[in-house]
């Protein structure tokens, strides 16, 4: 085995110094590292090779790959738009085994359990590794030191600054349209299929030496409105199908049951409130979880009764938030991804329900983004330390099973809050230190569970905001002590490897942590 060369970063941490062929940098802290240099460019192209009539269509998707040169270890890109209903990766991947396509990188915005299919391609050597966001089995195969080259796991930010500096050069990128024109023109809110937003395929579109549009819902010239713009686009392929809209909704964007959870919820929202963070023109983002969505309903509570109403609200955006906008609650939703049908209904057809892209929301190497104007954000995390260091990736047995989405972008709101419970499937969330580092400590400002409050002591002005309110606030290491003593001590520590498997990446691009093989 190939030994492999490794650097202790600023956290701590020891990463790989080299993934797949490019040296890295360590993470430096925070805000200490900044980039330099100019944005990558895509070819110049010119509208003479191109039909003067605009229409872009072939027959089919082997013969657009063709026609973009499918080659052996390119770098091929889709979205995730419809989550676990996404029916184009896989047609993707199936194609390029039968044209006899080698050693391919996919570069998704993420994957999910409809994806497994492509592990038969890994062991095949029609792909040679993922560099995205990986769960379920994609997640335990990575996990499992079985993919030939490192997973790389960026947040949705972090995969846009990944793109524009030219650290991933797309070589075709496959996006996914429920609705779109012969010219390449595409949106997501309309045709059968629609799932929301397309923002996330955006900067495939820009910067993506070539580019396939597959839809099940051509329309005449043009697509209004287009979230994709046809100027960017060299092929259009029709299909039966794209996705299934009804996946989008998962079990990670339903709202909790659980009376546990429900009582964390509202506690959250009171935290908010009695902080003084609520109030009128404030904004807020919730994650999908079903934690998270339930505190989305008692805050609407709240609000109403203290005639608060938000400027905007940052989506994810799911049917509870558009009951918000509906009510008039908040002025806007600023939406990156739909999580529901009712979300996808509302982004169609109401004007203050806008599309967003990771540029505009994530994107930590661009003149500011709109996560920082953020006032309040609540997440949740599979573990916390005790130095208020979190974990999304991984469990405590070291398994990567989740992937980053925009969690790193939204650390930076006004008040970063983590709501999760103390005990998960009889194993301690609040720990000595996080299993895979995902989130820097000095970010979060809050972790609220149903044992109580741990305020980072950071912030002091959050701790004398909600002095004498009645909040059960309490140091965070007696939290975790009380729940080591229910659990009968700490989680017995993954028999990890000193095989890297997977690469963290911080919002900068510096590798924050490594994922490592599991010894079963």
């Amino acid at each position: 085995m190939t030994k492999v060369e490794l650097k202790k970063n600023a956290a701590g941490r020891w990463v790989p110094a080299v993934v797949n062929g490019r040296r890295q940098v360590p993470y430096r802290g925070v805000d200490e590292h900044v980039a330099k240099g100019r944005k990558a460019a895509p070819p110049i192209a010119s509208a003479a090779r191109y039909p003067g009539n605009g229409d872009k269509r072939v027959k089919t998707l082997a013969e657009a790959l063709e026609a973009c040169g499918l080659s052996d270890g390119m770098t091929l890109s889709t979205h995730h738009h419809f989550r676990n209903g996404d029916l184009v990766a896989n047609l993707l991947f199936d194609t390029a085994a039968k044209m006899g396509a080698k050693d391919l990188m996919w570069f998704p915005s993420a994957s999910f359990p409809c994806h497994a299919p492509v592990i038969g391609h890994m062991e095949r050597g029609v792909v040679h590794h993922i560099e995205g966001s990986m769960n379920g089995p994609l997640g335990d195969y990575c996990t499992d030191g079985k993919m030939r080259g490192l997973g790389v796991l960026r947040s949705h930010g972090g995969r846009w600054q990944a793109i524009q500096d030219g650290e991933v050069h797309i070589d075709i990128a496959v996006i996914a349209a429920p609705c779109a024109d012969f010219f390449g023109n595409a949106n997501g809110v309309n045709g059968p299929a629609a799932c929301g937003s397309l923002n996330f395929a955006l900067a495939d579109s820009l910067y993506a030496d070539r580019v396939i549009v597959v839809t099940d819902h051509l329309v005449p010239f043009p697509c209004i409105p287009w979230q994709i713009q046809g100027n960017h686009v060299d092929y259009v392929v029709e299909v039966d199908r794209v996705g299934d809209p009804g996946q989008i909704v998962s079990g990670t964007t339903e709202i909790t049951k659980s009376p546990d959870r429900l009582l964390l919820a509202e506690r959250v929202a009171r935290f908010v409130r009695d902080a003084g963070i609520m109030r009128d023109g404030f904004s807020f983002q919730a994650g999908a979880g079903g934690t998270a969505l339930a505190f989305a309903i008692y805050l609407k509570e709240m609000m109403k009764q203290a005639r608060v109403k938000a400027r905007f609200i940052r989506g994810g955006s799911t049917k509870y938030l558009v009951q918000m906008l509906d009510e008039g609650l908040t002025d806007f939703i600023l939406d990156g991804q739909t999580f529901d049908l009712d979300a996808v209904a509302s982004m169609r057809d109401n004007p203050r329900h806008v599309a967003t892209s990771p540029f505009t929301s994530y994107n930590y190497h661009g003149k500011g983004f709109f996560g920082t104007m953020v006032d309040v954000v609540v997440l949740g995390a599979t573990e916390v330390d005790v130095h208020f260091n979190a974990n999304v990736v991984t469990h405590s047995d070291g398994r990567l099973l989740h992937g980053i989405g925009g969690w790193q972008n939204c650390l930076f709101a006004g008040c970063t809050i983590l709501a999760v419970p103390a005990v998960r499937d009889r194993i301690p969330v609040i720990v000595d230190e996080v299993t895979t580092l995902t989130g820097p400590g000095e970010l979060i400002d809050v972790v609220i569970t149903e044992r109580g409050i741990a305020i980072n002591p950071r912030r002091r002005d959050l701790l004398d905001a909600v002095k004498g309110k009645g909040l059960p606030v309490r140091d965070i290491r007696d939290i975790q002590r009380e729940v080591y003593a229910l659990c009968g001590g700490a989680p017995r520590p993954p028999k990890r490897s000193r095989t890297p498997v997977a690469a963290v990446k911080w919002v900068d691009g510096t590798v924050l942590d490594t994922v490592w093989k599991i010894e079963r």
